[in-house]
């Protein structure tokens, strides 16, 4: 029996029965064939730091590069390292992907985590810093600062800062702090003038102040000191009587990972909301200090959070460069990459008339295409879902959210439809990790406008971005569907690079609409398509696809596999791309962060190429392409190759069958893995390297200029205006 999902595949009983087969370890590979994930996600992050050290890139967006790896340097210790911790702590310390204990990885990791902060440290205190302040942007410090400018920034403080500051004694009368997660604190020893004796005060900085405070302006040189620098140089009106003898910044990440227990409880939202309560009072899993801490305070503090010595980070400079992000507000375009606006899709486009388009009779005529966001999510994505909503031939709506903005569009939209009477179906991922609260908040008020509001399967993730709108038409309802790789976000949707596949293809609707009963209901329908949908087919339906490819090069055929993902981790995956590397079949792959493939196993994946491409936006769409004996099989979604998206969440492909937009994928894929193109090559032990010039010194091409350029030049035809 041919498998449903794969019913136009060709492919049968004895395909299936060989490759039962393969699914079993491979004996015949390597035992030590995989890097470590965590150790790649490191060196992703080393990556982004790699921008913020290139000195042709404009000085505020290097600044912006420094603050997205101490971002994501947060969330990997929120999540991964707390992971590890919790899994050798309740001894489950099963091995990790490249057979090494917890402990050890832990281990590794640590001392890799500690190399990058301070390499991250010295990018701002010797390259960055100097660059802003040789562009007119100077942070600046107290001590040379002029005392009309101190007296300037004292009334500051006192009519902004001094007003919402909290400081806290720790005495026998009160007790050692809570410290919050990333909040940023100091450390203050003082002296009872009275007595004589020394006490400790903590003092957290006020998150919500702007992290760096202009100082007034006294020529063309704008200059900021940092908040915390303000407060320090204040301290004594915060502790009048006392002698303030010392005080060093610190900073604590805990555990902030959410598990709910579904299976157990009733109501899925009541039990999320209690563990965000729960978040806030994780254990410690890293202390930041100043390099200049003393002794006697670090002792202090390693005893009141039950932190060890290897979890403490001492940095030169100051600590949560995450703050860098203010300097977003700084009016100077010139220290910025050139300003892109989006362009309407073709197909999107309007016509002489320069009516608003119909986006219905757009798709109807073929499928489009769309890549943001060099294409706009506004005339696109939103358009068809502001234009579903007020279509009075619109009969239904069926939407999944995992992340979107707070002022979202797509939700009002949504809201809207339901308010016109039409049946609108909203299935909100509420456990989507670090959004479980806006989530919630935006299911309750899709419920109270009268939107169908579902949370999916217990012990699964929705994590495929699908749309689904109905539309009767002359007495026949229609399918209009939209498969993303990418959020329903307008926000992200401006810097993320994702694709979007529109369809009136009936046999997608059909498609959807059974995948959608299945979320909302008790439907186990599983006749897909054109779709490949976890967590039952998808990885069966990959694992096909290679196999076949292999087949095709062991019979003397082309034969070519390339994948963009976010992240490459799963074992069976890696296996049977390195089997159809021994066959001879070229794969390429295209990845932005964690890669556990390897390219230096000899005889093995001599014929996979690894590259990795960061820029000004974030690479986030996922295509996978197979040469299929020239009959390409083109794939766009929402899964990457790690066992949550494969095994533990909803995830969804859709193939393209549009031979314009397959040859605009595999061109894309030409373009990505030249030579000439500026990128990350994956070499021996996991270690990446750039490639910026070529031989002669000259730049290699930037992607992703490149293909702003190129999108920016499409028109409409004249003939269909």
């Amino acid at each position: 029996m041919i498998d449903p999902l794969l019913a136009d595949s060709g492919l049968g009983d004895a395909e299936d029965d060989d490759f039962d087969a393969i699914e079993e370890p491979d004996s015949s590979l390597p035992d030590h064939r995989y890097l470590d994930r965590e150790v790649s996600w490191l060196a992703f992050n080393q990556r982004v730091l790699e921008l913020a050290e290139d000195p042709t890139l404009p000085e505020l967006e290097r600044a912006n590069f420094l603050a997205i790896f101490a971002s994501n340097l947060d969330e990997f210790f929120m999540v991964r390292v707390a992971g590890l911790k919790r899994r050798i702590l309740t001894g489950l310390a099963v091995p990790t992907n490249v057979g090494r204990a917890p402990t050890d990885v832990l281990a590794d990791i640590s001392a890799e985590a500690h190399a990058l902060q301070l390499r991250h440290a010295d990018v701002w205190t010797t390259q960055v810093k100097p660059a802003l302040a040789d562009s007119g942007i100077e942070i600046t410090e107290w001590d040379d600062l002029t005392d009309a400018e101190r007296d300037a920034l004292g009334e500051y403080f006192q009519a902004q800062v001094f007003p919402v500051l909290m400081p806290l004694a720790v005495d026998p009368a009160h007790p050692f702090p809570y410290i919050s997660g990333l909040s940023l604190n100091l450390a203050i020893r003082i002296r009872n003038a009275r007595t004589g004796r020394q006490e400790f005060a903590r003092l957290k900085v006020p998150p919500m102040l702007p992290r760096f405070v202009a100082v007034p302006r006294s020529g063309e040189i704008m200059r900021f000191i940092r908040l915390e620098e303000l407060i320090a140089n204040h301290l004594g009106d915060l502790f009048p009587g006392m002698e303030v003898l010392d005080h060093h910044a610190f900073r604590l990440t805990r555990n902030e990972d959410v598990e709910v227990e579904e299976d157990e409880s009733e109501n899925l939202i009541q039990a999320l909301e209690a563990e965000l309560l729960k978040r806030r009072f994780g254990p410690p899993i890293r202390l930041e200090i100043t390099d200049d801490m003393d002794e006697v305070t670090l002792e202090l503090l390693l005893k009141e959070l039950d932190i060890t010595g290897q979890e403490v980070y001492r940095l030169p400079g100051p600590l949560d460069l995450r703050g860098l992000f203010d300097l977003s507000r700084v009016d100077r375009p010139d220290l910025r990459y050139p300003p892109h606006v989006p362009t309407t899709a073709v197909a999107f486009q309007p016509g002489d008339s320069n009516e608003r388009p119909d986006v219905f009779k757009a798709i109807g005529k073929a499928d489009v295409l769309v890549h943001h966001p060099y294409e706009s999510f506004a005339t696109s994505v939103q358009a068809f879902l502001e234009q579903a909503a007020r279509d009075p031939h619109v009969l239904a709506i069926k939407q999944t959210l995992y992340r979107t903005s707070g002022d979202s569009p797509i939700v009002q939209a949504l809201i809207d439809a339901a308010e016109a009477g039409k049946q609108v179906l909203a299935l909100v991922e509420v456990k989507a990790r670090f959004d479980e609260a806006n989530n919630i908040v935006w299911a309750r008020k899709l419920e109270k406008a009268g939107v169908h509001v579902v949370y999916g399967l217990v012990g699964l993730k929705t994590h495929c971005k699908l749309a689904l709108v109905i539309r009767e038409e002359d007495g026949v309802l229609r399918y209009y569907s939209h498969v993303g790789t990418g959020n329903y976000n307008p926000k992200t949707s401006r810097i993320y690079e994702d694709f979007g596949l529109f369809t009136a293809d009936p046999q997608v609707g059909r498609d959807l609409t059974r995948l959608f009963n299945e979320l909302s209901g008790y439907a186990i329908e599983k006749k897909f398509k054109r779709l490949l949908v976890a967590p039952l087919h998808l990885r069966k339906g990959l694992l096909r696809h290679i196999d076949r490819e292999r087949k095709n090069a062991e019979q003397g055929r082309p034969a070519r596999i390339r994948i963009k993902v976010n992240s490459m981790v799963d074992e069976q995956i890696i296996d049977a791309l390195y089997r159809a590397s021994q066959a001879g079949v070229q794969v390429d792959v295209w990845v932005r962060g964690i890669c556990s493939l390897r390219v230096d196993l000899p005889g093995v994946s001599d014929n996979i190429t690894v590259r990795s491409i960061l820029g000004r936006y974030l690479e986030h769409s996922r295509i996978f392409t197979f040469h299929n004996d020239g009959d390409p099989q083109v794939f766009i979604g929402s899964a990457d190759m790690m066992h949550r998206n494969l095994d533990r969440r909803v995830e969804a492909l859709v193939r393209v069958t549009g031979e314009t937009h397959v040859q605009e994928l595999i061109t894309l894929f030409d373009r990505a893995m030249d030579d000439g193109t500026n990128s990350w090559h994956l070499g021996a032990e996991g270690v990446w390297t750039r490639h910026t010039e070529d031989s002669d010194g000259n730049p290699l091409t930037d992607l992703q200029d490149e293909t702003m350029i190129q999108i920016q030049r499409r028109r409409r035809p004249r003939s269909v205006r």
